[in-house]
């Protein structure tokens, strides 16, 4: 499953470049996840947590940088974790992409995601709506992140923003993004320069 998002910081390219190449720091962006064991260069372990509905997974896994692109400011990270229950594992192939623009940097992140075992029994729609709302806050957090180092601040003291205090509520958001698609699809005239 592909999944896709793009957003703007206000910050220089080189700033947020340089950003992304601490991975244990982006990864704290991302709700649930902590990247804390280095085990070797470019290469990190660590734990995501997920919350769908009234299941919550917790992955123990690794990610490791592939390719990072200087010229082009571009980077490809692998990872991949299995659940710790034993319910399924999950396997992720990154690629991010920065741009300066005129304001500062537009990041499109977009995420080859593999699921099996529990986790996939949700269904694409849902699982691709729950990773959106994810995104989303990853956004948010980056650029807490480094407004708090553009203002010579420790970002571990900005405090994570997640748009949803439960698995519960993040599974109501990703559910109404579901409903608005199915309605948009189903209700609204067509117009093909929207597809």
């Amino acid at each position: 499953m592909l999944i896709t998002n793009d957003f703007e910081v206000d910050h220089s390219l080189e700033r947020v470049w340089a950003f992304f190449g601490d991975i244990p720091q982006v990864a704290k962006c991302l709700p649930g996840t902590e990247l804390n064991e280095e085990l070797g260069p470019d290469h990190y372990g660590g734990g995501v947590i997920i919350g769908l509905g009234p299941v919550k997974l917790e992955f123990d896994g690794e990610a490791k940088i592939l390719e990072r692109n200087d010229s082009d400011n571009t980077m490809k990270i692998d990872a991949s974790g299995a659940e710790k229950k034993g319910r399924g594992q999950a396997a992720m192939m990154v690629n991010a992409d920065l741009k300066g623009t005129a304001k500062g940097t537009n990041v499109t992140v977009s995420m080859d995601l593999q699921l099996s075992g529990a986790a996939a029994q949700y269904g694409r729609g849902l699982v691709g709506d729950v990773t959106a709302v994810l995104l989303n806050d990853f956004a948010t957090n980056a650029e807490a992140r480094l407004d708090a180092i553009a203002a010579g601040r420790d970002p571990d003291s900005v405090q994570a923003v997640a748009s949803a205090p439960s698995g519960f509520a993040i599974g109501i958001q990703a559910a109404k993004m579901a409903f608005l698609r199915v309605f948009r699809r189903f209700f609204l005239p067509y117009d093909p320069a929207a597809v």
